[in-house]
């Protein structure tokens, strides 16, 4: 037993070095001005570094090239609060990634190639207080249940991205919501538009640069003009247009109409020839009794 022993002793000295190099020490090529303050910003990294204080509360990876983020970086990370990935060519944060980020209070996507934020990318962050998802010049989608859950998000930025529409009820479950950022994004004055212009009426006082400070194109003649010269009025006619859901509706409810309606047709039809054939049978076997 005691020469296990004494094999298992460099094995447990490197082990037990490790993890206290891991907990305390600070990663190379990055600055740590405090025990809970990693920053990595600017400097050359083409992955996320090795070797972060476990009990890190503040990471900055800023300004380099790291086009992927693996989905289980975070979970050593619990304490973690805040986060920087603005402007390192990141297009997409996996499942999963955000898992264990349940105390993050702050969270910079801004400046990447994000081309979508899809239903539950944020789901286990429900103490995040700021968003930052600004100058994305490719994110055209957000999806409906993209914020689901961030009740105590109150700074949401989505400024200067390639957005043309947006779900209103991307916005409804943001109940402590108080600042919103929608400028400089293509937006489109089209029927689409016509609920989240009349959500952002009554929130103007949430959008930093408000009405005015946010443009959309018209559709015929692609003018872009300022919120603030629009009403309700202006998408009067959006009032009785079908959208596709809709469409989708009276379509499958016509088809259900018509089987339905064949289908009885079809049972009469049976029904009817049915008692025809049992009047025969019947009239046939009275003129065999009276011969």
């Amino acid at each position: 037993m005691l020469p296990c022993i004494n094999w298992l002793q460099p094995f447990l000295a490197l082990l037990s070095s490790t993890l206290l190099a891991r907990g305390h020490g600070c990663p190379s090529l990055c600055l740590c001005p405090d025990h809970h303050t990693v920053d990595c910003a600017g400097r050359g990294l083409t992955r996320p570094p090795d070797s972060i204080p476990l009990d890190v509360r503040r990471l900055l990876l800023a300004d380099n090239w790291i086009p992927r983020i693996p989905s289980d970086f975070l979970v050593l990370y619990s304490d973690l609060v805040y986060l920087d990935l603005r402007n390192i060519s990141l297009s997409q944060l996996e499942p999963g990634t955000l898992t264990a980020s349940s105390r993050l209070v702050f969270l910079d996507l801004g400046g990447n190639n994000f081309t979508e934020i899809p239903s539950g990318t944020f789901g286990a962050s429900q103490s995040l207080i700021k968003l930052r998802l600004g100058n994305n010049p490719y994110l055209s989608m957000v999806g409906e249940d993209a914020f689901r859950g961030l009740t105590s998000l109150r700074e949401l930025e989505l400024e200067r991205s390639g957005l043309s529409a947006l779900d209103v009820r991307v916005l409804e479950p943001l109940a402590s919501l108080r600042t919103l950022r929608l400028e400089g994004n293509p937006w489109i004055c089209t029927c689409h538009f016509a609920k989240l212009f009349a959500w952002l009426t009554e929130n103007s006082c949430k959008l930093p640069t408000g009405m005015e400070g946010i443009e959309c194109s018209l559709p015929w003649d692609e003018r872009r003009v300022p919120l603030s010269l629009l009403s309700e009025d202006s998408f009067r006619e959006c009032r009785g247009t079908l959208t596709l859901t809709d469409y989708l509706i009276v379509i499958f409810s016509g088809i259900s109409v018509s089987v339905a309606a064949i289908m009885a047709n079809f049972f009469l039809a049976s029904t009817v020839h049915c008692f025809q054939r049992i009047s025969q049978g019947s009239k046939a076997d009275e003129e065999e009794g009276n011969d």
